[in-house]
């Protein structure tokens, strides 16, 4: 079982990024504090970042399934996660 950490990360910001994020944490933004918003940030981020590889796949896929069954050939594991490594 994994047990889980926290790690401090210092990220500096100025000008139009500084007042963008400002804007969006406190009183009249949508997030309480900034750790919040960058987390939130991070975990769409991820969820992008899947939801993209699994689109990929399902291209993949059907295009594997629309193939002529002649045009098959074996690959191993290695050669799939290989070849879907973009």
């Amino acid at each position: 079982m994994s047990r889980a950490t926290t790690t401090t990360m210092t990220v500096r910001l100025s000008g139009a990024l500084s007042d963008f994020v400002s804007a969006n944490v406190g009183e009249h933004g949508a997030y309480e504090n900034i750790s919040e918003y960058v987390r939130d940030l991070i975990r769409r981020d991820k969820e992008h970042k899947e939801a993209e590889a699994f689109e990929r796949l399902k291209t993949e896929l059907t295009h594997a399934y629309a193939a002529p069954e002649a045009s098959y050939h074996p690959l191993t594991a290695a050669d799939v996660i290989a070849r879907n490594r973009v």
